[in-house]
């Protein structure tokens, strides 16, 4: 198969690239074939602590991945949980944010977003959903204890701000771009907030104007079998102590087996409304990538991943992004690792660089 061009977002480049046609697309399985093998799992009862208070809630442990009963979030989380028999979802809101999972076909909006992540599995008549990706996403910081296989979870204390969902959307005859990326609203510091949302939505605009000439140049003279798209989706990763951290997933299909998918980071100060660099969030640590390296070695061996190629370093200026206990830095498409392992991401403890 030759290869493609495909975008390579970054902030710092905004250039092309060339990469192989096999890459992520962004596709969950359906709720369908999630819930004919869930006949197989085994019901636990799951030590979780919530804020302090010890409870066990039913869940499901699959493939490195829990899974909790979704009513249990009502009585022991403070979410609010709604199923709706007509359309197959269940709706959970709370914290400012409501999203709806189907149950059908496996897919989830959050704030009037898609989103993307692993299906609930239904079992017996009880819905139960990936805990981590639920919570991170409702606004709670999650951890866990390999050693005692408990999970605990804390309401964070997030900034006082609120997350709007924009979105650019065309659609042409076999051609369709869908991106959406976040504008921030109700900050005390306006101009900060100003600063912000006018880098996000220039951004969003001109990575849709860059894929307009590629998936422009798929269809010159190719046989009309098949259309071609741009989606772009953001994810909050934290909001808290007076900083703001998300990423944007750029989705782009021009033919081929599979399209290609490129991640943006954001890190911002939102007292001034300044992008943060990795060195600022180590806290000026002298020595922060090799303490980075040396936890990036310690995962990769830990997970017993397959690289294409040997890891020796990241670069000072490599794009990541903060969670509520450390700071993440990934691999790209095919940068490290085939299609299968998708982007592996490596959490680094503020602790680290302390």
């Amino acid at each position: 198969m030759q290869p493609i061009s495909i975008l390579r977002v970054s902030r710092k480049t905004m250039t092309w690239a060339v990469a192989a046609a096999i890459a992520i697309a962004p596709l969950l399985p359906s709720g369908d074939a999630a819930n004919a093998a869930a006949s197989r799992y085994k019901i636990i009862e799951q030590a979780i602590d919530v804020n302090g208070t010890a409870v066990t809630l039913p869940a499901i442990n699959s493939e490195g991945t829990t899974y909790v009963a979704l009513r249990s979030l009502n009585n022991q989380i403070g979410l609010t949980t709604k199923w709706n028999k007509t359309s197959n979802t269940i709706t959970v809101t709370g914290r400012d944010r409501e999203l709806v999972l189907n149950l059908g076909d496996g897919s989830a909006v959050l704030n009037d977003q898609q989103i993307y992540g692993l299906p609930a599995i239904v079992q017996s008549g009880t819905s139960y959903v990936p805990f981590r990706f639920l919570l991170e996403r409702m606004g709670y910081g999650v951890a866990y204890d390999p050693a005692t296989k408990g999970i605990g979870i804390e309401e964070i204390r997030e900034n006082s701000l609120t997350i709007e969902t924009q979105a650019i959307k065309e659609d042409k005859k076999r051609q369709s771009i869908l991106v959406h990326y976040p504008q921030i609203a109700g900050y005390a510091n306006e101009d900060a907030q100003k600063k912000i949302n006018e880098l996000l939505k220039k951004d969003a605009e001109l990575n849709v104007e860059l894929a307009k000439e590629s998936l422009a140049n798929a269809l010159e003279g190719d046989d009309g079998s098949y259309e071609v798209t741009f989606d772009g989706t953001y994810t909050v990763s934290y909001n808290e102590q007076d900083k703001l951290s998300l990423y944007v997933d750029y989705y782009i299909y021009t033919g081929g087996a599979h399209g290609s998918t490129a991640r943006v980071t954001y890190t911002f100060d939102l007292k001034t409304g300044k992008l943060l660099s990795l060195a600022d969030v180590t806290g000026g640590k002298a020595k922060y990538v090799s303490i980075i390296n040396s936890h990036i070695q310690k995962q990769i061996q830990a997970r017993g991943l397959q690289l294409l190629a040997p890891f020796k370093t990241i670069e000072p200026d490599r794009d990541f992004f903060l969670k509520h206990n450390g700071i993440v830095v990934y691999f790209g498409q095919y940068e490290y690792t085939p299609y299968a392992a998708g982007m592996p991401e490596f959490e680094i403890p503020y602790s680290a660089f302390e």
